[in-house]
């Protein structure tokens, strides 16, 4: 008898490590999934936001007009940045990438006055495009000779990044379901050791809620600091990451990281509390035969 009350607690105990183990590897899985899909969306902003909108400006454009324009694009709602360049400017640094001036041998300037504009990336789209081109004439008055904006980019980085995102929600649908199968089997194991439990609480009259809460409460415990355990592995893998592979710090901002942890929690807490529900409901509803099936 003695060894059998050593060998239960024993087993309980073995159930709920293999338990946290298991579920620590598949938050993992997913939180990375999560990570690179927030990832993913912070790199095309953060390629939409450094295209830049070139505003060419008629030679006869003088510095009033010119400043008048800027001005109105700073006040734009869709503007990130704007920065004038004169063709004087201009010149000198196609003098030094050239290794000579063209100026000398043509006898004229011939790059014209730009305007570089950086749009926020919620406006960095075609629909929107559309519209800005439409408000540059407006303000521009004959001004602007031509507007040139890397669309084909755009697209390019628009497209992959769907395609991409697609992808990863493929594999995080996934990864739920092996997720959900492999701890609900995990767990079952540790219901099926108290299944006789289960039983004598339902001969008393004990209704299915009160027999499911201290399973779903144990068991949102495990859930909880496999949570833990996952958001430890990933930090430290995102930032071995961030320091030795990338390089950088500004495509990894702390939102991201917030909603990748705030998730894993959600993830952990969830899968454990709706796999034990469904293995506790299984022996509650099971035949008193099935009860002795090993």
């Amino acid at each position: 008898m003695r060894k059998n009350n050593k060998f239960f607690p024993s087993t309980f105990i073995n159930s709920k490590v293999i338990t946290t183990i298991s579920m620590s590897l598949v938050l993992v899985l997913l939180g990375l999934v999560v990570f690179l899909s927030l990832f993913a969306n912070d790199l095309s902003n953060f390629i939409k936001e450094n295209l830049s909108f070139d505003i060419v400006l008629q030679d006869n454009t003088n510095k009033k007009e010119i400043q008048c324009i800027q001005n109105s694009l700073e006040k734009s709602p869709f503007t990130k940045k704007v920065n004038y360049v004169p063709k004087e400017k201009a010149i000198k640094k196609l003098s030094i990438e050239l290794g000579e001036n063209p100026e000398e041998f043509l006898g004229f300037n011939p790059l014209p006055d730009i305007i570089v504009i950086h749009l926020k990336w919620q406006y960095a789209n075609p629909d929107s495009l559309k519209f800005i081109k439409t408000y540059l004439k407006k303000i521009s008055n004959s001004n602007i000779k031509t507007v040139e904006y890397r669309e084909k980019i755009l697209k390019t980085v628009t497209n992959n990044i769907t395609k991409i995102s697609f992808v990863l929600l493929n594999i995080a649908c996934g990864l739920l379901f092996i997720s959900f199968a492999l701890i609900s089997n995990t767990v079952r194991l540790t219901v099926y050791s108290r299944r006789f439990l289960i039983r004598t609480m339902q001969l008393v009259g004990a209704k299915k809620g009160f027999i499911c809460k201290p399973f779903i409460i144990s068991n949102i415990i495990v859930g909880i600091i496999a949570s833990v355990i996952a958001c430890g592995l990933l930090y430290w893998l995102i930032d071995y990451t961030r320091n030795n592979v990338l390089n950088t710090n500004e495509l990894l901002n702390s939102n991201s990281l917030s909603l990748t942890f705030g998730s894993v929690f959600v993830f952990g807490i969830l899968i454990s509390s709706i796999a034990t529900y469904f293995s506790v409901s299984k022996y509650i509803s099971a035949d008193i035969n099935e009860l002795y099936k090993t």
